[in-house]
């Protein structure tokens, strides 16, 4: 996901607001590619396919056509034939408790987003103020918490207008700093200096040292997510069966540019084992802008990474907890405590929760000595508890094909059993191998990885949401409130 790398819009709300539109309001599949390219793509995972070099547009390459082609085609169908989102796609494909799952996971992977997208923000921020806190835990831990709950103080007084952050941050925060970079690169080697990674054929493929030499490739599993929500605008194409299979190509090599550009950029300026995968960014620029005698444009770029990645947390941080909230009124998922709203029409207590949680793994930061670990451990457990809800779409997908061939549906899969055999075989496979510690962290315990991911991921991802099912009660179920009333 980019600063986006979040869900641009919820089950419910979406459904809303998709019915309140007139039939006429079409979009063209080129704004949908550009539209699917502002809420993917981000140079904040740079740098960590930076640390393989050449070998990085391979290890891009492969998840894009396992996992973001089906993602994109699948969830395209299941949007234009059901309303409702991931909660209603899973429960009439599977089942309701099963809908509960899917759409918990997808609010409980922002609890480690968050965490690591503001890890980013506090590395990059260093090179604002001072270069060297951008090692510092406990500075890293000490913006985390300042930031967040400054986003959760702003979010739950309804401001609204910030949404438009988001979509300028693909110009500020991505565009404009990304080919910056990518040519003050280029032009670095043109000048005779050799690449700090090796860019001969040799190097397409990533040195094999077992499992562990793969392990970062999951990590693009999660900068891949959140199709399916872009996916819900396909009945606002005037010809979706063609329409949007070509909007998908159009932004996927985009994404793929702007993902793998930047990272070979990087590469060739900051040799592998100096790189931060924190940093990485800010460390490239710091190389590039040195080399040209412009090293005072660093901060510059430092703020406008920031102020993106800051406008895309505020615009998205109530929007998976909304979801969540309007389910559990309807269904009784959570205790009424949950799902009360502030004067505002806010779903504050989630939001407070949910930053007390944030909080506690911020401390992460500071207990583990690498922070470039610490931000690889909270992305690894952010993408398993995201994976799991694909691999829940994927299954309701195949069984409401069959179950329900004749459904009208805007936009039929090409081939959909196997897309969705695709999808499903490579989520696991990434879900699995995201327990193995990456060869690149050797040294540490890998039961103590084992542990912690697996903590986080089957702890938060299964353990909660099945108490919370079991726990619940016929008094939980609340009604929905109009947009904006307090509870």
């Amino acid at each position: 996901m980019s600063a986006m790398d979040m869900p641009a819009e919820q089950p419910i709300a979406a459904s809303r607001a998709k019915a309140k539109a007139p039939t006429t309001a079409w979009i063209s599949w080129v704004a949908l590619a550009m539209m699917t390219t502002s809420s993917v793509a981000s140079l904040r995972a740079a740098p960590t396919m930076a640390v393989y070099g050449l070998a990085c547009v391979f290890l891009y390459l492969v998840p894009a056509v396992v996992f973001l082609l089906p993602t994109s085609l699948v969830s395209a169908e299941l949007a234009s034939g059901y309303e409702g989102g991931i909660y209603k796609w899973v429960s009439q494909g599977i089942s309701k408790p099963m809908g509960f799952l899917a759409v918990w996971c997808q609010f409980a992977m922002t609890i480690f987003y968050y965490p690591s997208l503001l890890g980013f923000v506090a590395s990059t921020l260093a090179y604002v103020i001072n270069p060297a806190l951008a090692t510092s835990g406990v500075w890293t831990a000490i913006v985390i918490v300042v930031v967040y709950w400054t986003g959760v103080w702003v979010s739950s007084r309804g401001t609204s207008g910030v949404a438009g952050l988001a979509s300028m941050g693909l110009i500020i925060g991505t565009l404009i700093p990304g080919v910056v970079l990518i040519f003050l690169a280029a032009l670095f080697l043109g000048q005779g200096n050799p690449s700090a990674a090796p860019m001969d054929s040799s190097h397409l493929l990533p040195a094999w040292a077992g499992l562990s030499s793969l392990v970062l490739i999951v990590n693009n599993f999660l900068s891949y997510s959140g199709m399916e929500m872009n996916a819900v605008h396909v009945s606002s194409l005037k010809n979706p069966g063609k329409e949007f299979p070509k909007a998908m190509f159009l932004a996927m090599g985009l994404v793929l540019a702007i993902f793998i550009l930047p990272a070979l950029a990087i590469s060739w300026v900051v040799p592998a084992d100096q790189l931060s995968l924190t940093a990485g960014v800010m460390q490239a620029f710091d190389a590039v802008f040195a080399e040209f005698n412009t090293q005072w444009l660093t901060p510059i770029f430092g703020i406008m990474l920031v102020a993106a990645s800051l406008g895309g947390m505020l615009t998205w941080l109530a929007g998976p907890s909304k979801g969540l909230l309007l389910i559990s009124r309807e269904e009784g998922y959570l205790p009424p405590y949950l799902q009360a709203l502030n004067k505002h029409g806010v779903q504050q207590n989630i939001l407070v929760t949910q930053g007390a949680l944030t909080t506690v793994i911020a401390l992460g930061y500071a207990l583990i000595p690498d922070v470039s670990s610490a931000y690889w451990i909270f992305s690894v457990i952010t993408t398993q508890v995201y994976l799991i809800m694909y691999l829940l779409m994927f299954v309701a997908a195949v069984r409401l094909r069959r179950n329900d061939p004749d459904h009208p549906r805007g936009y039929r899969a090409p081939m959909l059993v196997g897309l969705c055999g695709v999808g499903l075989a490579s989520s696991l496979a990434a879900l699995l191998i995201g327990f193995i510690p990456p060869s690149q962290f050797g040294g540490g315990s890998g039961w103590s990885y084992f542990l912690i991911v697996g903590g986080g991921a089957l702890g938060l991802g299964l353990l909660v949401p099945f108490l919370f099912y079991r726990l619940r009660k016929p008094s939980w179920k609340q009604p929905i409130p109009a947009e904006g009333e307090a509870s």
